[in-house]
């Protein structure tokens, strides 16, 4: 399997390269060369293979032959090694809980994934790979605890002061060994915009051997698909048809959903649910791609004013607008709908969200309501205690803190606060490496 540039002025790739490097020289996002469906045999008979049989056979065509078939399996079996339970919260309505993972988050796949492709590739290359990667919430805990001890990889991680939980910013800082955090007086936007300056700076790159684990990465972005296939394998009634609403921010997620559709998967309909950075749903609504600064919210890991996926979304659709908008819907909801929802759910049902997965609730709902035959599912990406304060606010009881989590708060944050200054991040790599 060959990955090209979206951009179209760099050389095609295979996929160690396009793991290793992140972004193409281009500044372009890398995108597999083909993707030939899955046989219809496989998708009938689902509910008969396991998690890790079902993630081998989604991702196998785009690892191509670098991997052996023992090491693939191997990589796939330690990234899926936790449940991924489908919980009906009401009629037609399913929650896929990703927050059984390490580190309570969806993104622990991807950065699983990732480290380990990235382990067996950097075997192979003297350099020590150092993984830059900015945060808007869970990535950095993900990324963290996936690369945690793996040789001969550093991480670097940015985030945004101030703007990220409690638990969010213990997960990143606390686990020493070869992972650094970098506090940026900044935005999400601010630290993203920064580490894909640094990949494009020559005089650092000639030094350091740079690359992402952000969802920009192939290795981190692909394997999001596999949770769309054991949401569909868990579905009792598959002869209904099935909208899925993800909670967006950088949109990778998202478009992974999509792969896994391209692949066979029977989702009729996708909905991206946002917060107040609604990009992509003004963009359905009028035609407009029109990036803003971002905006803060309570679920603060969909608070992107540029999601760098939505270029690959629109390469799935062929740039073709109608035909995107004939498969998505966006809808966008604020700080105060968002707390509703968690309040009505858990009075209604007793179920507890959190907001990145109350936002996908209210999308959910609203596509339904265009669409009432159909069945839905929303994605529950983070355990509720990640956003304590904002639930048990609304909510007005606990929430009860995994014990894993909890010896977590009591641990010494490690940071380096730095401005919203390139040359600054600059100086620390160069001095790092």
């Amino acid at each position: 399997m060959n990955y090209y540039s979206l951009n179209h002025n760099a050389p095609n790739v295979k996929f160690s390269e396009a793991v290793i490097r992140g972004l193409a020289p281009d500044k372009g996002l890398y995108f597999p060369e083909a993707i030939t469906p899955l046989s219809k045999d496989f998708i009938e008979n689902i509910e008969s293979y396991s998690h890790e049989e079902i993630a081998f056979e989604a991702v196998r065509q785009f690892a191509g032959d670098e991997l052996s078939e023992a090491e693939l399996k191997r990589i796939v079996a330690e990234t899926v090694s936790f449940d991924f339970p489908l919980v009906q919260v009401e009629p037609n309505v399913y929650s896929l809980e990703l927050f059984h993972g390490p580190t309570l988050a969806f993104k622990d796949v991807g950065a699983r994934f990732m480290a380990r492709c990235l382990g067996a590739f950097s075997k192979f290359d003297e350099k020590k790979v150092t993984v830059l990667v900015a945060t808007s919430g869970d990535t950095g805990g993900a990324v963290a605890d996936g690369f945690l001890g793996v040789p001969g990889v550093d991480v670097v991680i940015l985030y945004p002061s101030k703007k990220v939980s409690d638990i969010q910013e213990k997960q990143l800082t606390t686990l020493g060994q070869n992972i650094s955090a970098l506090e940026v007086e900044g935005t999400f936007d601010d630290c993203q915009r920064m580490v894909k300056t640094a990949f494009l700076d020559e005089e650092l790159t000639s030094v350091l051997n740079l690359t992402s684990a952000n969802s920009i990465n192939v290795a981190r972005w692909l394997p999001q698909m596999f949770y769309y296939f054991f949401a569909y394998r868990q579905l009792r009634d598959k002869s209904k048809k099935l909208v899925v609403s993800v909670p967006s921010g950088n949109f990778g997620n998202i478009c992974a959903g999509m792969v896994a559709k391209k692949l066979g998967l029977p989702i009729d309909l996708f909905v991206a649910s946002t917060n107040a950075n609604k990009v992509v749903t003004e963009y359905l609504q009028t035609g407009n791609y029109s990036p803003k600064a971002s905006v803060q919210t309570i679920s603060n890991a969909m608070d992107v004013g540029d999601p760098s996926n939505f270029v690959r979304i629109e390469q799935l659709h062929n740039k073709d607008f109608d035909l995107l908008k004939s498969s998505l819907l966006s809808f966008s909801y604020t700080d105060d709908e968002t707390r509703e929802a968690i309040r009505l759910v858990h009075k209604d049902t007793g179920y507890t969200l959190e907001p990145h997965g109350a936002v996908g609730y209210l999308g959910l709902k609203a596509a339904l309501r265009e669409a009432p035959e159909m069945q839905g599912v929303f994605l529950e990406t983070a355990h509720p205690c990640k956003f304590i304060d904002v639930v048990e606010r609304t909510l007005k009881e606990k929430v009860i803190i995994p014990a894993k989590l909890e010896s977590l708060l009591l641990k010494e944050k490690v940071s380096i606060l730095i401005k919203n200054d390139y040359q600054q991040l600059k100086e620390y790599l160069l001095k790092k490496g």
